[in-house]
């Protein structure tokens, strides 16, 4: 049974043939419909950032699965910069002058889902405001993983589609891993319908959060299992207490940055 090191380590001693990008987009597009268009548009883009220099760790779950919770621990013990899609969207709504606000809000008001250019373009000029200027905690602490182009970053409940997948590997930045927290259904359930005693959100009821696991077994499984076939996956699971997970998860990102550290 390989222990979390060795899958760590099988993502980075991997090595890609320059031809495997173009083959691995067409065979995604081929198998997931959604990524066709993705595919096709891709091929021959420069990401916007060197992957290696920048580190980006996907954090995908379910609804529950404690994505925020465990980015809070590795912001506060590794220096990374997190950056939440949905909370991105919902600050550019909201943001006097937004050149996105007015059709991110017509979008949301409609419930349909925001262009993935929209979300991926948010999530390119957020990285970029951080590696341009590091906040006074990543310049000091973490002033080396923060110098000279380096910077870290979680993105969490990102990519929930294939196609975002395949843009934001193409044109922003090659991903390092998919941090994947599993659990069980009844344990999401039993986590959101706590945290519904006291959120307010009106989706923390049993048969909302059945839908989004649903939806997120339907939608962000392809994501997960597209980079598993590329041994790009870390998989923790998340059913146990909080710090048990972390002091996991924390094997897997020792071992990742001690791979891409300079």
């Amino acid at each position: 049974m390989p222990t979390i090191l060795d899958k760590v380590q099988g993502v980075f001693a991997k090595k890609e043939p320059a031809e495997q990008s173009t083959t691995a987009l067409q065979a995604a597009a081929l198998t997931n419909p959604e990524g066709i268009q993705a595919a096709t548009q891709a091929q021959g883009t420069t990401p916007a950032f060197d992957h290696a220099k920048v580190t980006v760790i996907f954090v995908l779950g379910g609804p529950g699965a404690g994505k925020g919770t465990q980015c809070d621990k590795l912001v506060k013990d590794y220096g990374f910069v997190h950056l939440s899609a949905g909370d991105l969207l919902r600050a550019e709504q909201n943001r006097p002058g937004s050149q996105y606000g007015s059709m991110i809000r017509e979008y949301i008001r409609e419930g349909q889902i925001v262009p993935m250019e929209v979300t991926i373009k948010l999530l390119e000029n957020a990285m970029r405001a951080a590696l341009e200027s590091p906040q006074a905690e990543e310049a000091g602490k973490w002033k080396g993983a923060w110098e000279g182009g380096r910077g870290r970053f979680l993105i969490d409940g990102f990519p929930r589609k294939m196609d975002q997948a395949i843009k934001f590997d193409e044109d922003v930045c090659k991903s390092g891993f998919v941090l994947f927290l599993s659990t069980t259904e009844a344990v999401l359930l039993h986590r959101l319908l706590e945290r519904g005693k006291t959120s307010g959100r009106e989706d923390d009821n049993p048969e909302s959060i059945s839908k989004r696991f649903r939806t997120f077994e339907e939608t962000s499984m392809p994501v997960v299992e597209y980079y598993r076939e590329r041994m790009k996956v870390v998989e923790i699971d998340s059913s146990p207490p909080i710090d048990e997970v972390y002091a996991k998860i924390r094997i897997a990102v020792d071992a990742a940055l001690a791979m891409v550290a300079p």
